[in-house]
């Protein structure tokens, strides 16, 4: 049995966790991310709602919210005095929140 290119790049593509950054490394970017922790609680678990969940978001996302916050594209004026930050730090970032399991959940009863 012959298997074809498309097929062999889509099982592929079934095999990458979801949530993992290409670059980023969990270990470091839990290091990184002590200075998160007041606002946005240990492992990304926000306990005040002034303060966004990060645990278990993707890491894509995480990257590009803070490209965007440093770019000025987003402003957040508590934001801009912490992301003066290398793109290997953001992709550290990034693959250590998105590894965190989330306090988050979806009623089941609604």
């Amino acid at each position: 049995m012959k298997i074809s290119p498309i097929s062999i790049l889509f099982i592929s593509l079934l095999l990458i966790p979801i949530g993992a950054s290409a670059g980023g490394d969990v270990a470091a970017g839990k290091e990184k991310s002590a200075t998160c922790v007041p606002c946005h609680g240990e492992g990304g678990n926000s306990t005040d709602p002034a303060f966004p969940k990060l645990a278990g978001q993707h890491a894509d996302y995480i990257v590009q919210a803070l490209k965007d916050y440093k770019s000025g594209k987003r402003n957040n004026a508590i934001m801009i005095g912490f992301v003066n930050l290398s793109k290997q730090d953001m992709e550290d970032l990034g693959a250590y929140f998105a590894a965190q399991d989330s306090v988050l959940h979806t009623p089941t009863n609604y």
